[in-house]
């Protein structure tokens, strides 16, 4: 994907200048990727967020499901060799199970015959594996198109998008046409879910770049990171994949039920799964709701 490539070099040129030695140390690059916060939130308010309204408008719910299922599936072959790469045997066995039955029985994807079947999703990716391997994430970063990331994911979302299916669709218009589809589907779901964002943030930025660093932190470790993983983000010291007590081989296994947000700028809802997965901002978001906050 040429936008990822144009994504990187984009930061590249930017960020020598930005970094500032007053501001969250999680952060060093805040100035810049504070702008490219507002530049993806203009053209998510101007583009994507409309499109999904008139994709809910005009699809049925049957065939907006049939959809997600689809390109979820897609995603499960890249789940599967990520499951591998992090030597999660029987994991990987059942993502492949998945894949296997949802294209035949499930009619190529468009129905999730698997989950009824007792095949749980998971969600692995490249950033993740990296993070098994003991890649600390490095500086936070906001992608322009893509959101929140950091050097780490930034590496993964580029090797996930060399193994993702669509780039097998030779035909060029088709394979765009795929990935508009995708990432206006994956933005429809989301449309619910920022509610809870705008209820929650008195500083929309910060909201989101410390539930994406700490849902980042929960799936490394499977929903299950060293306390002391929280500790430091609460005390404000930089989170990485790795620790020194504890490793991703010993952590307890869990599904992770957050969506995979695998569309340009919706990443930058990554905060949709933090009421499931991260303390720190659900006694935030139960604090203002309570109006105590």
């Amino acid at each position: 994907m040429s936008i990822i490539r144009l994504s990187l070099l984009l930061i590249g040129l930017a960020l020598g200048g930005c970094a500032s030695p007053h501001h969250n140390p999680k952060d060093p690059f805040e100035s810049f990727n504070r702008g490219m916060y507002r530049f993806n939130d203009a053209v998510d308010k101007s583009v994507l967020k409309p499109a999904a309204h008139g994709y809910n408008a005009i699809m049925p719910s049957a065939a907006k499901t049939a959809v997600t299922n689809f390109f979820s599936n897609l995603d499960d072959v890249t789940v599967t060799l990520n499951d591998l790469l992090q030597f999660k045997i029987v994991q990987g066995i059942t993502d492949f199970e998945r894949v296997l039955f949802n294209s035949t029985f499930g009619i190529f994807g468009l129905i999730d015959v698997a989950t009824s079947m007792g095949l749980e999703k998971h969600n692995e990716d490249f950033g993740q594996t990296l993070g098994y391997w003991g890649i600390r994430s490095g500086p936070y970063l906001v992608l322009p198109f893509f959101g929140p990331s950091s050097v780490r994911d930034g590496i993964g979302l580029y090797a996930d998008s060399q193994t993702s299916m669509l780039k097998e669709v030779e035909h060029i218009p088709t394979r765009n046409q795929m990935y508009a589809l995708n990432t206006v589907s994956t933005r429809a779901n989301l449309l619910d879910e920022e509610k809870i964002v705008d209820e929650a943030s008195i500083d929309p930025y910060s909201f989101r770049r410390d539930a994406y660093l700490q849902h980042r932190q929960s799936r490394v470790y499977d929903g299950s990171p060293p306390r002391e993983k929280f500790d430091d983000e609460e005390n404000g010291n930089a989170p990485d994949g790795t620790s020194t007590n504890s490793s991703p081989e010993n952590k307890q296994s869990t599904v992770d039920e957050a969506a995979p947000v695998t569309a340009p700028v919706v990443a930058d809802y990554a905060a949709e799964s933090a009421p499931q997965q991260n303390p720190s901002v659900v006694r935030i978001w139960l604090a203002q709701r309570n109006g105590t906050y």
